[in-house]
């Protein structure tokens, strides 16, 4: 098992404690079922592909709650009996979370022949984007300073 010593972050880092904590519980062993795909389509879009073979639309739930999606899969007992001389589809229940970044929303779910595509937008507030700051002399003039401003966005 490997350790990680995250101690020089602290010297440096201000309020990456949820970050740490991240890290520590993704060392422990995530799940492989069902396997998935994460996508970045551009640079504040996501997608997260699921293939759940043997399962229908309203056998799968989606939640997102601040900072977790959680998409559970809960199969419907099936009154027949069948007798399997090989089970290689895996159809039982799973929960499979995902850790969003702030500012990360849930735009769109589609289900079809088997895939779930979950599609992600990054959307920063304007308060939040990175911004000049204007630096004032020793009495508070700012004359010969650029005043705020706003970088420019990419166009998509």
């Amino acid at each position: 098992m490997r350790t990680f010593d995250l101690t020089p972050l602290y010297r440096s880092a201000i309020g990456f404690d949820r970050l740490v904590n991240m890290l520590e519980q993704r060392a422990e062993a995530a799940p492989s079922y069902p396997p998935y795909n994460v996508e970045l389509v551009s640079e504040n879009e996501y997608r997260i592909v699921m293939a759940l073979a043997g399962f229908n639309r309203s056998e799968i739930e989606i939640v997102s709650e601040r900072d977790t999606l959680l998409v559970t899969g809960r199969k419907q007992k099936d009154d027949v009996q069948r007798h399997y001389l090989h089970r290689g589809i895996a159809q039982r229940d799973f929960e499979q979370r995902f850790q969003l970044a702030n500012h990360v929303k849930v735009v769109s779910a589609a289900f079809d022949n088997g895939i779930l595509t979950v599609e992600l937008v990054r959307e920063v507030p304007e308060a939040l984007k990175p911004r000049k700051i204007a630096i004032a002399d020793a009495n508070g003039n700012t004359d010969n300073v650029q005043v705020l401003e706003q970088p420019q966005q990419q166009a998509a």
